[in-house]
């Protein structure tokens, strides 16, 4: 499991999904807790997708909902998606829990059939 913060959603090389030579995967489950403003939630949603897709991972985005201090208000939108992309659960604009079971078998499985990972550039952050 790779945690993250919100802000580092912006930001798709702070969250790759590195490999071994042998297919081996830094992480399965990329999640992100966040305060990401209702004005913006239209890129929170797209970019938590293209996150999971981007690293053949799921993707899980848990954002607060109301007002701060400030007068920013904040809707949800906490979503889970899988490894393609499809969408797991949408928590829309109410706080809530929400349980869910991801697969690993079927996550070995796709980056098995679909070894993209394999066409991935050796760049690294340090």
């Amino acid at each position: 499991m790779r945690p993250q913060v919100c802000y580092d959603l912006r930001f798709p090389l702070w969250s790759r999904n590195a490999s071994t030579p042998e297919g081996e995967m830094d992480y399965d489950l990329l999640f992100y807790i966040a305060s990401w403003p209702a004005s913006r939630v239209t890129a929170w949603d797209a970019l938590l997708r293209a996150r999971a897709v981007e690293n053949l991972s799921y993707c899980v985005g848990v954002n607060r909902v109301g007002e701060d201090g400030n007068g920013v208000s904040y809707c949800g939108h906490s979503a889970a998606y899988g490894f393609k992309g499809e969408d797991i659960i949408q928590s829309g604009e109410s706080a809530k829990i929400s349980i869910v079971e991801l697969s690993g078998k079927e996550l070995v499985d796709y980056r098995t059939k679909f070894p993209a990972w394999k066409d991935a550039d050796g760049f690294s952050i340090e």
